[in-house]
């Protein structure tokens, strides 16, 4: 199928008002009759899917005998459809993110396992994206692409109040990695630390995940395929991880002074 007809189809439209659309932009101006016969749409159809197209606001119509279609500009279309579509889903996510986190809170035993290397740092987005007021980590080690797309977060959640206590380096894929300039760029407080080889994430001391994996022989590089976290919603406990992280951070600041 053509990816023009997929993508229209994908904004609402019938298979045959994309068809259409599609035909009389290379058209510019037609009548039904020439529409039909480009595009392979029944004569007994036509008028009804240009109909559609006039009400969906994708063509213009000329009045007279024979009627003659007038396509719209697809930036003027496709950016508006873009808007509309992207509002759509900015209210869908406030609405199921509200019913998400109530029904979380409602849960018993708050606590899954997460397994996969994408899966895992796409839970700690969410996390980081879900927090209100503050995030703590404490790093050891970084999968690949996890550093890049944690300071990509961090930047766009500059009202978050973020501390890390990190490991100097650690090494992906045989590379060592400098993992104290890495989060420099983010504009957060980092302090270099030592830290074993596991991870830990605190959000509002209300949410965690501690992320393990285990390590090539030589102890350079993570296995990824045993890589899995522990998303813990226990705020009890999760506070607790908090606070000793804070008196941690306090100490080794105290200490560089």
């Amino acid at each position: 199928m053509d990816e023009n007809i997929t993508v229209l189809k994908g904004l609402g439209l019938t298979m045959y008002e994309a068809q259409a659309y599609v035909t009389l932009t290379s058209l510019i101006s037609s009548t039904a009759t020439e529409i039909s016969e480009k595009s392979g749409i029944p004569r007994s159809k036509i008028y009804d899917v240009m109909n559609g197209l006039i009400k969906k606001n994708f063509i213009d119509v000329e009045d007279g005998r024979p009627l003659k279609y007038t396509v719209k500009s697809p930036v003027e279309v496709l950016s508006r459809e873009k808007e509309r579509i992207n509002s759509e889903i900015d209210d869908a996510i406030t609405r199921l993110t509200y019913i998400y986190e109530n029904e979380m809170s409602q849960v018993q035993a708050p606590i899954w396992r997460v397994y996969g290397v994408e899966k895992i740092i796409a839970q700690e987005i969410e996390i980081i994206n879900r927090a209100k007021s503050s995030v703590n980590m404490r790093i050891g080690f970084l999968f690949e692409g996890e550093g890049k797309a944690l300071v990509k977060v961090f930047k766009k959640r500059r009202n978050l109040k973020v501390n890390i206590l990190a490991s100097p380096t650690c090494y992906i894929n045989d590379e060592e990695v400098n993992i104290i300039k890495l989060f420099e760029d983010a504009d957060i407080t980092i302090q270099k630390a030592d830290i074993p080889f596991v991870k830990v994430l605190i959000s509002d001391s209300k949410e965690m995940m501690h992320t393990y994996t285990k390590f090539s022989e030589d102890k350079r590089n993570v296995i990824p395929e045993t890589a899995i976290g522990i998303w813990n919603k226990y705020e009890d406990i999760a506070k607790n991880y908090d606070d000793r992280f804070m008196n941690q951070l306090k100490k080794l600041k105290k200490k560089s002074t």
